[in-house]
């Protein structure tokens, strides 16, 4: 994996003073002399591993793989290997991440969109492995060396896990937490959706295999390590997950996904978080770092930040004064002073009484208030929760975001040097921010950054706010019967969870430092005429794969969002579920050759499209949404006074 650069980027320098703190109390950590029982568990889980990837090699060297016969044989060994990974799963992801995508990678390429994409260029990574093995062998002329070269990289990628500098993490117990963090994780949002699970006869029956076996490792790792043990709370409520898990339904379509997280998933991980702020827990890891070790619920707004939402001021933490920049910023999402004409707001594409966006129209006006814009103006709710802003991952900061709107020709047209001198033609602002450009020292002159930090501030907090669902997975209320059931279907049949992840449900995946981009083939128009004529994702990274790919974007407050897609057109949820329910574009007809969303209908019933609206129904957000400022401040250019509280456009 490429290294960011350090000295370019102050987060990161921050980060590797972290990993360096960490490392220093890891070797303070001597290694434990009695750990070989767990050590031993985890050789003995991955050389099975590697040893049933060998054999499968070999059957497939000997095995017609052009008659059904022979794909059927070879389809069941890759699900007996995939027990054996499966075993291995607690660590293969947490260690090593990326040579886990060599062993069960989920697409034959893939671009960097982890968090280092935040500094550096994304690049390509070629996957690998017992799901793209699987998927291949539905090929119609399936290459017995291609098929072979799937598994043959799997085991090439094995020998990282045998290095000394994976398995010394096994001398200490810190990352023993931090991986079953992940572990539980990926249970609320992973394991039972079919996200790498090509055969879904197959999801439950891996699921409820890999439990026992991670009990096993349990039970390996409190022996090895006693002075800091998963307790007998934990372990009985594991237990009865276990026991849940057993008496389901093997079909993942009738699985009870509702409950197995909101009984037994989320109250494991509120135990592990305690767990590893007991132990004082610390991680040698970039894979952890948006993650919040005082989160107490999957469902915990705290959980994960994929933004600093405090821009310039990053370094404040004084809640009085940051109360005092969100005041300011409040005036200032709503005056249309940032604007090259001072009739143009944040508020004017951003309403905040439509959840920050603008549910009347399918784009925006431009400035010139004549042309549109050319994608939909995306809620702000909930923007905090991706690593990249904009639907195609333009920047890669909400600072950036906010600093290309107010000088974009197209959108408010204004530059930095005119925004500072007419805020700071008005005495209140310019008072503020005398004030507040004290708090960044590195930053002694009053800039646009300082004053649409201040906007950032204001609009990042009405991202704090609960659903219902969110309620009910944390036992603070009950869930209607068909939300209950639509969640169930969102997991299952529909296949909405492999790309909507939990808790934000967009396209944040566990450990929550990456951004997923989709190709789903959204129409021009309803009468799916032509695909959008937007690229996406391939203006900023022009790729193939990424040719019309977008952003994933969050479900909450769907019904309030109105309307849908890139481009706004549809205009109503069942609309969308009926595009999803055909295979997107390309299941309507399109020619779309890398659609990632599976072109094949999905059979919903029409009561099942019911409880899936009950469901994201559940997801609308309790916000105390504020109204509009009476009066905005007041500046010593008369021209500047007509100004009106959002906009006039």
């Amino acid at each position: 994996m490429k290294k960011p650069s350090y000295k370019k980027y102050a987060i990161i320098s921050l980060l590797a003073g972290f990993i360096i703190l960490a490392n220093l109390s890891f070797r303070q950590q001597s290694p434990n002399p009695g750990n070989s029982i767990y050590k031993d568990e985890y050789r003995k889980n991955l050389l099975a591993l590697l040893e049933a990837e060998k054999n499968l090699s070999q059957l497939i060297s000997g095995q017609n793989i052009q008659t059904t016969e022979g794909k059927a044989f070879i389809k069941n060994e890759i699900a007996k290997v995939r027990i054996k990974m499966k075993a291995a799963d607690f660590w293969l992801r947490y260690l090593e991440p990326t040579a886990y995508h060599k062993i069960n990678g989920p697409l034959a390429v893939e671009w960097e969109t982890e968090v280092f994409e935040k500094f550096e260029r994304p690049y390509k990574r070629e996957g690998a492995g017992f799901t793209l093995a699987e998927n291949y062998l539905d090929e119609k002329e399936a290459d017995p060396k291609q098929l072979k070269a799937y598994i043959d990289s799997s085991i090439n990628s094995m020998d990282v896990y045998f290095a000394d500098s994976v398995t010394r993490n096994l001398d200490s117990y810190h990352h023993f937490f931090l991986a079953n963090r992940l572990f539980l994780l990926n249970l609320s949002a992973i394991y039972t959706t079919g996200f790498e699970c090509p055969d879904t006869r197959n999801i439950i029956p891996e699921l409820v295999s890999m439990l026992r076996t991670t009990k096993e490792i349990y039970a390996a790792y409190n022996s090895s390590f006693p002075a800091y043990p998963l307790n007998s709370e934990y372990l009985n409520l594991y237990d009865h997950c276990i026991e849940f898990a057993d008496k389901q339904d093997s079909d993942p379509n009738r699985f009870d996904h509702f409950h197995f997280i909101k009984d037994y998933v989320n109250p494991l991980f509120a135990l592990n978080q305690q767990l590893i702020r007991n132990y004082q827990v610390v991680s040698n890891s970039f894979n952890d770092y948006s993650l919040d070790d005082n989160s107490v619920s999957i469902f915990d707004k705290s959980l994960y930040k994929g933004q600093n939402t405090k821009g310039i001021y990053l370094a404040v933490d004084d809640t009085a004064i940051l109360g005092e920049i969100k005041q300011v910023g409040k005036l200032l999402f709503y005056d249309p002073i940032l604007s090259v004409n001072n009739q143009r707001s944040c508020a004017s594409c951003h309403k905040p009484d439509q959840y920050f966006t603008d549910t009347a129209i399918k784009t925006a006006f431009q400035l010139d208030h004549s042309k549109r814009l050319p994608r939909n103006a995306i809620s702000l709710v909930n923007t905090v929760f991706n690593h990249l802003a904009m639907l195609d991952g333009k920047h890669t900061s909400l600072l950036n975001q906010a600093l290309n709107v107010t000088t974009n020709p197209i959108e408010m047209g204004s530059t930095e040097k005119e925004i500072v001198e007419k805020v700071m033609s008005c005495k209140e602002y310019a008072k503020a921010f005398r004030k507040f450009v004290r708090l960044t020292p590195n930053a002694k002159e009053i800039s646009l950054a300082h004053i649409v930090s201040a906007v950032i501030i204001y609009y990042s907090g009405f991202s704090n706010y609960y659903a219902g669902f969110d309620e009910a997975m944390n036992h603070h209320k009950t869930l209607e019967p068909a939300a209950v059931n639509g969640f169930n279907i969102f997991m299952s049949k529909a296949q909405c969870g492999t790309c909507h992840f939990v808790p934000q449900f967009n396209g944040v995946k566990p450990p929550y430092i990456n951004t997923e981009f989709e190709v789903i083939g959204v129409p021009s128009d309803t009468f799916y005429r032509n695909i959008s004529t937007d690229s996406g994702r391939f203006l900023i990274n022009p790729v193939p794969e990424m040719l019309h790919a977008f952003r994933t974007a969050t479900l909450r407050n769907a019904r309030h969002t109105k309307p849908y897609m890139h481009n706004g057109v549809f205009n109503t949820l069942d609309e969308v579920i009926d595009f999803y329910n055909a295979g997107g574009g390309k299941g309507k007809g399109l020619k779309i050759i890398n659609q990632t969303l599976a072109e094949d209908s999905l059979k919903l019933t029409a009561a099942e499209k019911k409880d899936l609206l009950a469901f994201i129904h559940s997801l609308d957000e309790d916000i105390p949404f504020e109204p509009l400022p009476q009066k905005l401040p007041v500046s010593s250019d008369a021209m500047l006074n007509d100004r009106k509280p959002g906009g006039t456009y």
